[in-house]
């Protein structure tokens, strides 16, 4: 079915994201609740805060064990703030359709959102994408 090692680097990755998200959750409220930031802006810097945390981890720990990265850090941490910047800018939108079309909470429309664009979008882009591992080395390794 699927190869052991994808499986683990899957759920590694999803302690990533959930360290990194509990993180952006959590700052998100305390934002929004105890400063009174618009929870756009919170999920703004929230997002961010969480990015930082869920980079690092990915970096030195989830794809650490890839026989070579595709590129240097420098060009990873590009790609991530890309793969960070939709990925706010879906949690914002999402966050705000559920709030002010479908009346729902903006705690539990950003949960919501969450699910669909951590699965959907951040996951996929930060596998293959950013840390791709570098398919010249592997082909040679394995020879």
């Amino acid at each position: 079915m699927f190869p052991k090692k994808s499986i683990i680097t899957f759920l590694q990755a999803q302690v990533a994201a959930f360290l990194g998200g509990i993180t952006d959750y959590g700052l998100m409220i305390l934002l929004t609740e105890v400063f009174k930031l618009h929870f756009t802006f919170s999920i703004l810097i929230s997002g961010t805060v969480g990015a930082i945390i869920n980079f690092s981890i990915n970096r030195f720990w989830v794809f650490k064990n890839q026989s070579g990265y595709s590129s240097h850090i420098n060009r990873q941490l590009f790609k991530f703030a890309l793969v960070v910047l939709g990925s706010i800018s879906l949690k914002s939108f999402g966050t705000l359709i559920f709030q002010k079309v479908f009346q729902i909470d903006y705690r539990i429309g950003r949960l919501i959102t969450d699910l669909f664009v951590s699965y959907g979008f951040n996951y996929p882009l930060i596998k293959y994408w950013v840390f791709r591992a570098n398919e010249k080395k592997n082909v040679v390794e394995s020879n």
